[in-house]
């Protein structure tokens, strides 16, 4: 299968304060060493695009040394925490921005909807928009004429066709600009998290599109979204960034667990900074730390904290996460008073077979947030015999329901 893109050596910085070099002799260099293609000589060695630390340098490298090769046909998902780089290499695949060193190689036309708005003119009409959008990616009005019905249909915005977008609500711009993007004969489609303003129905039928785009029409999708369930839905690979870095390029399931687990990581760290937590995991009925839990077993989860520190009553909420950071549950009680901690125990057989996290929120008397944590003590759910375990491989959900069942 022949390669739809392929990045060499990619590199972006972004110069931060001044951008001049001090001088009118040394800007003139600057400018001939880039109309010639070379590296800019005054470009100071930056630092990584690490939001957590104060840098020194006056250049941060949004991405750095990036190499990867995409078939045409895949549906890549990009992740990676904000600031990662994702946005970024969107943009210089889209060619909006030029890289800082390496080269990008992209076959075929490229059509991309980074964020609200993208490559609409707001005085021109929906009508008007479609065409301007298809003249951009070198198609001839007969071509966009014969698209033109399908657009309209899928963005669901007919009413409004021949109203300038200026006009148009956040939503129904990316309608439109989703459906563009989508039909016109491009042979490469990137999307941004520009598909979170939609609604949950026009993102199920913009996910369905780009399975579609990638499946029956060999088309190539290069996808960025926060959520994992999409990522896994839609993509049949996924490259994870950090700090303007390539982590890990596979199969979806193999990258997102190593995201989850960075996650997870640094979640933890940032809990031994926790004014009010002093230590949160799962154990046994014991007390014994555990990640591995049988169906049948009973988890239970105990939390730490520093009394002086509180103001009885408070609240306390624990949300269960799946593998794909949805939340499955949610319990929340009040506590009068507790000398050190507490304990809550999710009863057995609650979990079906899988993997688990947990999000944890802490509120005083008036409903004010004390404290939240995301994304910790991962485990485990496993099958120990229960009448799912003949049907190994099948999604039955994540709960289990005691419903009452009666012969009539």
């Amino acid at each position: 299968m022949a390669i739809a893109i392929k990045a060499e050596n990619l590199s972006k910085a972004y110069q931060l304060g001044e951008f001049s070099t001090g001088t009118v002799s040394r800007d003139i260099e600057r400018w001939l060493a880039r109309i010639r293609g070379k590296e800019d000589p005054f470009l100071k060695v930056g630092e990584v695009n690490d939001r957590t630390v104060k840098g020194n340098s006056d250049v941060v490298w949004s991405l750095k040394d990036i190499d990867f090769e995409i078939q045409e046909g895949d549906a890549v998902g990009i992740i990676g925490r904000n600031g990662a780089g994702k946005s970024t290499l969107l943009k210089i695949l889209s060619r909006v921005t030029t890289p800082t060193t390496g080269i990008v190689k992209a076959r075929g036309r490229i059509a991309s909807l980074l964020e609200v708005g993208t490559g609409f003119h707001p005085e021109l009409t929906g009508r008007e928009n479609i065409y301007l959008n298809g003249a951009i990616l070198g198609m001839r009005k007969k071509e966009i004429d014969r698209k033109l019905d399908k657009i309209v249909d899928f963005s669901g915005v007919e009413r409004y066709l021949d109203t300038p977008v200026k006009r148009f609500s956040s939503g129904m711009y990316v309608r439109l600009a989703f459906a563009v993007a989508a039909h016109l004969e491009s042979q490469i489609l990137i999307v941004d998290e520009v598909l979170a303003v939609g609604d949950a129905e026009f993102q199920k039928k913009c996910l369905g599109k780009m399975k579609d785009i990638g499946v029956e029409e060999g088309r190539t999708v290069l996808f960025v979204s926060h959520n994992m369930g999409m990522i896994s839905q839609l993509c049949n690979s996924a490259i994870l960034l950090e700090y303007g870095k390539v982590v890990k390029i596979g199969k979806p399931p193999v990258v997102l667990d190593e995201y989850i687990q960075r996650q997870r990581k640094m979640t933890a760290d940032a809990q031994l900074n926790n004014p009010f937590v002093t230590n949160m995991k799962v154990t046994d009925e014991q007390g014994v730390e555990n990640n591995d839990f049988l169906t049948s077993d009973e988890i239970f989860i105990r939390l730490a904290f520093d009394p002086a520190k509180m103001t009885f009553p408070i609240m306390a909420g624990i949300a269960v996460l799946d593998v794909n950071e949805s939340k499955v549950f949610t319990t929340i009680t009040q506590i009068e008073s507790a000398i050190g901690g507490m304990r809550c125990v999710i009863p057995a057989r609650t979990l079906t077979p899988g993997k688990y996290s947990l999000d944890f929120s802490l509120f005083n008397g008036s409903m004010t947030i004390q404290t939240y944590i995301d994304n910790i003590c991962p485990f485990r759910i496993i099958d120990g015999g229960t009448e799912l375990a003949a049907f190994e491989g099948v999604n039955y959900g994540r709960v289990f329901v005691n419903c009452k069942w009666n012969a009539i």
